[in-house]
């Protein structure tokens, strides 16, 4: 099924598709095998990783890979969806227990998933922590929700610090984007969760399961999300109202730069390459 990447619309339909329609505005699912339940290897092909990306005008999709997209975004912040916001909202609910009024939440870093983690944690009635390595990035991250941000330049080990903002109980949920698993587990409360997004290094240290056993902790590795959380996410963010948060929209032609920019520059929010 042709997808307009200039516009995120469906222009043809194949035979005997009954999901969407020409005109529908839509975007993909990462892992367009992945409908529903538990990750399994046949559904790990994904986009712009084993399948071609969507840096194209015209994208040919099956149809169970679409979503619709929420109609108060524009296209470009729509595209900021199918990744990092999925995997936010993956580390948020998809353990089965999900994020409970009055819990509170740690978002590691203020990258793409951090910025969606604290977000969602918001809306979902969670006490939001959030870290930064920047000044001028704790204000903006308040501005989002975060009720209390650690600046981790000047305070290195800011499990200590969390445990300070909790009176000594932990967090309830880290979002971990940036693999600091050891500290996320010395700040988590009994019987908490950590969601393992990924390491920003590319190392993943040792680490001593007495951390794990001496709180009860959940580790659980996240790996984007099914199309089944991509739909129910965008039902939270249609009733709220929410609005994702970019940096800067490049043109295709300065695909490149775009690029660079986000290696080089520490965006907050998505950068996004807009075809026209």
């Amino acid at each position: 099924m042709p997808r307009d990447g200039r516009r995120g619309t469906d222009v043809a339909v194949g035979p005997g598709v009954r999901r969407v329609r020409p005109g529908d505005r839509v975007t993909a699912a990462l892992f367009p095998r992945w409908l529903d339940g538990p990750l399994e290897p046949t559904y790990l092909p994904q986009l712009g990783g084993s399948l071609d990306g969507m840096l194209t005008e015209l994208a040919i999709l099956p149809e169970d890979a679409l979503v619709h997209i929420p109609d108060h975004l524009s296209y470009a912040e729509a595209a900021t969806l199918p990744c990092a916001a999925v995997t936010a909202w993956n580390a948020l609910t998809g353990d089965g227990r999900g994020i409970q009024r009055g819990q509170t939440v740690l978002a590691t870093g203020s990258g793409g998933v951090s910025l969606f983690t604290v977000q969602f944690a918001k809306l979902l009635g969670a006490r939001v922590i959030a870290t930064t390595s920047r000044a001028d990035k704790e204000q903006r991250l308040r501005d989002l929700g975060a009720d209390e941000v650690i600046n981790y330049r000047d305070i290195p080990d800011w499990h200590t610090a969390t445990r300070e903002l909790t009176a000594g109980r932990g967090v309830d949920r880290v979002a971990d984007t940036a693999g600091t698993l050891e500290q996320s587990l010395k700040s988590l409360a009994f019987d908490g969760h950590v969601a393992l997004v990924g390491s920003l290094s590319g190392n993943w240290p040792p680490v001593d399961p007495r951390l794990l056993f001496g709180v009860a902790a959940t580790v659980r590795a996240v790996a984007v999300g099914s199309r089944a959380q991509f739909t129910s996410m965008n039902g939270v963010i249609t009733a709220h109202r929410l609005r994702p948060v970019l940096d800067q929209v490049f043109p295709f032609e300065e695909a490149v730069a775009a690029y660079g920019y986000y290696e080089s520059a520490s965006p907050f929010g998505k950068v996004i390459i807009k075809i026209r």
